[in-house]
């Protein structure tokens, strides 16, 4: 692991509102406002329209802040739910939790609701919230360059055209660049090439030979689905994962009328649910040097319940058990994954790949495997240059935000502001995501950055920055905290996790609870930050 001290900056359609999932969106028609000198064409561009740009938008609403658009590069809102169709998908944190906590949902099918679920609820808080209307749908944004005279964002869109905006909020998501494994021939491969998150919902596999190259929490859920249809599944591991019993199950019909009667009841079990889930999250993983002993149960269930799905065949169970520590790399939940290599049809493979060839796939021990489909179950690019935020953002100087991170490791106020980003709020940022919802963080950061922006109006300011002091404060704060997470001190060299960056910090997950995180999102001082006014405004306002 890298030291704890932080390290210095040298430059220091018109749209349909949808109900359902077959209603088509047309193009939105946009009317610009004419651009004077220092005066943007928006308060605040928004650049994603998953659910953390659609809770940036639902909080700036509620706070009378109208001028601001979001720009989405796909058709429709939901983000990764929107792209991820792969058969099996479901969320892993219960339906409960995983929701806006004012806009819950009592109609949810199941305890882990399936994707296509989440899709239409996507759908349903955009019409219900006016977000439709606010979106730019097909717009790729190239760059964004901070103007330090006017105190704009002059945001580049692949297109060709600039848009301006006084302040930028980031929610382009993590999970938006699938991964391309780097292995030798796959671009000679003649069968069919899939990638999880570009699934081709019309290919039909029955009866084909598919090898699945991957074992993270997608296939755990996939592997399944697929070992039922196809003639013949290789599945390639590199490194276990470590997958809990799921306590999913049909919602009954009574529960959801409950639950639409009183939204009272649905709160007080999202309540359960939120601790359940914190306490194995956050207790086990961010607080194992204090509590090692809940890993430990972790890592117990997680054998039981390969035991229970394969209690006759201790070879298999031993190239299904992790060497690595609960937690290090993200865990999962399922009651058919590990039985299901136990199928006459179904073929664990440990051995390295050596190479993709024309027909199949060849092992080192010298084993090709034939195959007609070969999916690529190898997961996003996370905290990496290019990918969060997923365009250059220029701040003073002409620093680069994605450079600025590769050089000088990942660091963020509240995992939020950045210093010499003025008038930028990420929403997955370093050290931001809370251990039992990635709701929670959209809803703190939300939060955080209206603050900012009221602040910034309440002053008459144009800029708002994060002062070095309290952001170095607040890093090595953070790095201190690390110290006693699973990521330190629980043999995670092995887990070859998208939790780790190329500094050998864990920047995904906040190292605090997620009762600290919302009290500091409402609470922090504003003192912390620089508010300042352009000079530059004050001739064109004389």
């Amino acid at each position: 692991m890298a030291d704890g001290s932080p390290k210095k900056s040298t430059a220091s359609s018109r749209s349909k509102a949808r109900s359902g999932t077959d209603l088509d969106l047309v193009d939105i028609e946009h009317r610009v406002p004419s651009r004077r000198k220092g005066k943007p064409d928006y308060e605040v561009i928004i650049v994603g329209a998953g659910f953390a740009g659609m809770g940036a938008a639902i909080e700036l609403q509620k706070n009378g802040i109208d001028s601001f658009v979001l720009l989405e590069r796909a058709k429709d809102v939901g983000g990764t739910w929107r792209d991820n169709r792969y058969p099996g998908i479901a969320v892993d944190i219960s339906s409960f939790v995983y929701s806006f906590s004012f806009e819950q949902n009592p109609n949810w099918s199941r305890v882990f609701a399936p994707g296509d679920e989440l899709q239409r609820y996507a759908q349903r808080v955009a019409a219900k919230y006016g977000i439709y209307p606010k979106t730019r749908f097909g717009v790729d944004v190239l760059k964004s360059v901070f103007d330090e005279d006017l105190h704009l964002w002059q945001v580049h869109l692949k297109d060709g055209s600039m848009l301006t905006s006084r302040f930028i909020i980031s929610a382009s998501g993590g999970l938006i660049a699938p991964k391309k494994p780097d292995i030798q021939g796959l671009d000679t491969f003649k069968g069919r090439v899939i990638h999880t998150g570009y699934w081709d919902d019309h290919y039909d596999f029955t009866g084909k030979r598919v090898a699945v190259i991957g074992t993270g929490a997608t296939a755990v859920q996939m592997v399944p689905e697929l070992a039922r249809k196809v003639s013949q599944l290789d599945v390639y591991q590199r490194t276990p994962i470590w997958v809990l019993k799921k306590p999913d199950a049909e919602i009954p019909g009574w529960m959801k009328s409950t639950f639409r009667a009183m939204p009272l009841a649905q709160r007080a079990v999202r309540f359960v649910a939120d601790a359940l889930t914190e306490s194995l999250m956050v207790g086990a993983v961010l607080y194992n040097r204090q509590i090692p002993g809940l890993v430990r149960w972790a890592e117990s269930g997680g054998k039981n319940n390969l035991l229970e799905q394969i209690p006759n065949d201790p070879e298999l169970r031993e190239k299904l058990t992790p060497k690595y520590g609960f937690g290090c790399k993200r865990p999962t939940f399922s009651n058919e994954y590990f039985k299901t290599y136990t199928r006459d049809n179904v073929e664990l493979v440990t051995d390295p790949i050596e190479c993709i060839t024309e027909d199949g796939v060849r092992t080192r021990d010298g084993k090709e495997r034939k195959i007609d489909v070969l999916i690529t179950a190898t997961g996003y690019k996370v905290f990496e240059k290019g990918n969060l935020p997923s365009f250059e953002v220029h701040g003073r100087g002409g620093l680069e935000l994605g450079q600025f991170w590769e050089d000088q490791r990942y660091q963020a106020y509240e995992g939020t502001t950045i210093p010499n980003f003025p008038n930028y709020f990420g929403m997955l940022g370093p050290y931001a995501l809370t251990g039992s919802s990635y709701f929670k963080m959209v809803e703190n950061h939300s939060v955080h950055a209206v603050r900012c922006i009221k602040q910034a109006h309440k002053t008459g300011s144009t800029c708002v920055e994060i002062r070095q002091g309290p952001h170095e404060r607040y890093f090595t704060d953070i790095q201190r905290r690390q110290q006693r997470t699973v990521f330190v001190n629980h043999s995670c060299s092995g887990s070859n996790s998208y939790y780790f960056d190329r500094h050998g910090d864990a920047p995904m997950l906040r190292p605090s609870t997620s009762v600290e995180a919302q009290w500091r999102a409402k609470h922090s001082p504003m003192s912390h930050y620089h508010f300042t006014r352009a000079e530059a405004l004050a001739s064109t306002e004389a």
